[in-house]
């Protein structure tokens, strides 16, 4: 399933989301408060949602934003190149394409925010925890 925003969705699992504790104190009871943990919170699978942001990341080595510098140097210029500079550079580009297949390979990380239809929002939560709707 592909995730957009403004896309319903519903939780596919229960997530359990931390200890909730009074106002004023940590989680581990030494805040301003005197009081303990009150419990801890959770969301049922099925709960619905509409997603407001998808972030998508990959992250980059050195070696793939030089790929990607070069190559498109050599795919907007290399026709324009004298026939040794455009040789160099396609070596370059060459040297670097095990970096970028890797990359390539790598999955990606989805991560979104959905507010659900009950007033919680969940953010930074991967996006295979969702469902259409």
């Amino acid at each position: 399933m592909t995730l957009n925003e403004g896309r319903r969705v519903k939780l596919a699992v229960d997530l359990r989301l931390g200890q909730v504790v009074p106002d004023g104190e940590d989680a581990s009871g030494t805040g301003a408060g005197t009081g303990t943990g009150a419990g801890f919170l959770a969301l049922a699978a099925g709960v619905e949602g509409t997603v407001e942001r998808v972030d998508e990341d990959r992250p980059q080595s050195q070696e793939v934003r030089e790929y990607e510098r070069l190559k498109s140097l050599l795919d907007d210029f290399g026709h324009q190149m004298p026939p040794g500079s455009r040789r160099q550079l396609e070596e370059q580009v060459g040297s670097l394409e095990p970096a970028w297949t890797a990359h390539q390979e790598r999955k990606l990380r989805l991560t979104v925010r959905v507010r659900f239809d009950n007033g919680f929002v969940l953010d930074d939560a991967p996006g295979d925890l969702f469902t259409s709707a």
